[in-house]
């Protein structure tokens, strides 16, 4: 069944593109798992004890988000990867650019979300690690 005439979600395994389920080259595997390497250090920087670790962190989460505003919601990470490998800034072939959480989020959970669902998660989370940042550099 479908709602407003959408089709029904992919199973699991088919959740993912063509393109992300082949294997990824060298250059491929360095990026998005340097995504990962910055994810992490968004979610999880605000509890490093350390003070002047806090305060890059204060600064970089908002230009983490301003820079996504300004380069339509595709990260420089994904940027230097088109530029290195096609020499242009932008590549109108790689699914992932402008999408790599939502190409995350439909391959962890299979649910076809739009992009504007991952949008208002990501804003809402930033912002709230953003908040946990800062108490933690002015509190504690």
């Amino acid at each position: 069944m479908s709602l407003a005439g959408d089709e029904e979600p992919p199973p699991l395994a088919s959740a993912l593109p063509s393109h992300v389920a082949e294997k990824r080259d060298a250059l491929g595997s360095f990026c998005f798992y340097l995504h990962f390497a910055v994810m992490i250090y968004i979610v999880l920087g605000w509890l490093i004890p350390l003070h002047a670790v806090l305060w890059f962190y204060v600064a970089f989460i908002p230009l983490v988000a301003v820079q996504w505003q300004f380069n339509k919601n595709s990260c420089v990470l994904n940027n230097l990867e088109s530029l290195i490998r096609y020499g242009r800034w932008r590549d109108p072939n790689n699914k992932e650019e402008g999408a790599w959480l939502l190409t995350l989020a439909v391959g962890l959970f299979g649910y076809p979300f739009k992009a504007w669902h991952i949008e208002v998660f990501t804003y809402a989370v930033i912002l709230l690690l953003w908040l946990l940042g800062l108490s933690h550099l002015l509190w504690w």
